[in-house]
């Protein structure tokens, strides 16, 4: 921490030098939990430094990805809970960069805050440091900025993104894709970062937030504020192991747009993944969604992922294969449907 930079007139404009060196160092133990192999630097310097490894590598490919976490921040803010929100916006970034096939190497965020009161930013690392945890990356950096004025004392904003590697040979290649592959569901852990917006239209959170603490028998006894934080599922590390065995045709992460809109993205021209509803795990909470909003079928299926956060395509006689290894990797995963002729990308029947 600094003793010679502070600015009692930048203070007086609503901007604390000071508690922004104070927040890095109480982040510093979490970001020390997520160093690899790859760090070459503490946090500090202008740029995070990471030593690239592309040993056994022919044509090493690097893929990024950059999300935030909408309006569920919105919840984290409500619920003055801090310590979770930042595993979203890791997951947003690595479920994203594995589709491709990728290996998650680093991971960088970005905070803006109306004042930073470092508890906070410290709790939000946290989160992002548990998120690198889970994906085998590195926190090697990143920005909390103070907005005053620009958002209210206790907003913030959160986003960041991801730098992985592959093999040019090893990248995800959906030509391969055939008549007759299977698709297969990975289970979501609850709403993940996407449809926000709706739930507290659905829900009235913004007019009547006390609701949200309610304990709810269709949720199981938890509240919906419970079960709309619980942070989303990174699958990095079982379909990197998936990978490792299995020819796999496609990855979808299935976020914003639901099964229409992310499904198709890894399906080729003159194919469909046709999937059976009543095979796909709805969890309670978009039952809940469903019913007290009255949302059309249609319209949950294309806002939401309805209890699966990833769809996964492999070739039929690789099906057993790629379930047990899933399984074994702590995943809920099972067929949801199949590959056939069509140009709609996805038909939900």
């Amino acid at each position: 921490m600094s003793n010679i930079s502070k600015s009692e007139s930048y203070a007086a404009a609503g901007v604390d030098i000071t508690a922004g060196y104070r927040a890095v160092e109480l982040m510093k133990k979490h970001i020390a939990r997520t160093k690899n192999e790859g760090c070459l630097d503490d946090v500090g310097g202008f740029g995070g430094c990471f030593g690239l490894n592309i040993g056994g590598m022919e044509e090493p490919v690097l893929v990024s990805g950059t999300d935030g976490c909408g309006t569920k921040v919105k919840m984290a803010i409500l619920m003055d809970k801090h310590d979770t929100i930042g595993v979203d916006a890791v997951a947003m970034c690595v479920n994203d960069i594995i589709c491709c096939g990728a290996k998650p190497l680093f991971f960088l965020d970005y905070i803006a805050c109306g004042k930073n009161i470092p508890e906070k930013i410290a709790a939000i690392v946290s989160g992002v440091a548990e998120g690198c945890v889970q994906s085998g990356a590195a926190l090697i950096g990143g920005e909390t900025a103070e907005h005053p004025g620009m958002m209210p004392t206790e907003e913030y904003d959160l986003a960041g993104f991801a730098v992985g590697i592959v093999d040019k040979k090893k990248i995800l290649d959906n030509t391969k894709m055939a008549e007759g592959d299977v698709v297969i569901a990975l289970a979501s852990s609850g709403v993940h970062s996407n449809g926000f917006s709706l739930c507290r239209k659905v829900f009235e959170i913004d007019k009547n937030p006390d609701s949200l603490y309610v304990p709810c028998e269709a949720l199981g006894r938890k509240s919906i504020a419970e079960t709309l934080l619980t942070p989303t599922k990174i699958y990095v590390k079982s379909v990197l192991a998936l990978l490792e065995k299995v020819d796999v045709k496609g990855i979808s992460h299935i976020t914003g747009g639901g099964f229409y809109e992310n499904i198709p993205r890894s399906i080729p021209k003159g194919l469909c993944a046709k999937i059976e509803k009543s095979a796909v795990k709805v969890l309670p909470i978009f039952d809940l969604i469903a019913s007290v909003g009255n949302i059309p079928e249609r319209d949950m299926f294309n806002t939401y992922n309805m209890g699966v956060g990833m769809s996964i395509v492999v070739p039929a006689n690789e099906v057993d294969t790629a379930l047990e290894i899933l399984r074994a990797n702590g995943e809920d995963a099972y067929v949801i449907g199949e590959i056939v002729k069509g140009d709609e990308g996805v038909v939900l029947c």
